[in-house]
């Protein structure tokens, strides 16, 4: 099993969702984050004085799954967050060592 974590904008999250959906992949968690890279921050404007931002808001989405469809999940990330620019985002491939669902105790490939 395997665990993929990938961080991308906020603006393409119902996009990614929807693809994910209509490729028969069924649930992840979404969490808010902010960090930086390679896209430089922004200059917001506050009651008519300036500050910069340099932490960017994104989304981290994670989704457990099989061995067998880590590559084609990954496809469908690239090809519904992809803009081409810096700030797109990153994917993260972890070895997930074990999963359980609390509500009935199944473990392994059955509690995904």
């Amino acid at each position: 099993m395997k665990r993929i974590q990938a961080i991308i904008r906020p603006n393409r999250l119902e996009v990614l969702k929807k693809a994910l959906v209509d490729n028969g992949i069924g649930g992840m968690t979404v969490t808010e984050v902010r960090g930086f890279g390679r896209q430089k921050g922004k200059i917001e404007i506050f009651r008519g004085v300036e500050y910069k931002t340099d932490f960017i808001k994104k989304l981290k989405i994670e989704i457990l799954c099989k061995e067998e469809n880590l590559e084609k999940i990954i496809k469908v990330i690239m090809e519904s967050v992809r803009e081409g620019e810096p700030g797109d985002g990153k994917i993260f491939i972890f070895p997930n060592e074990e999963i359980i669902r609390i509500s009935s105790g199944e473990k392994g490939k059955e509690a995904i």
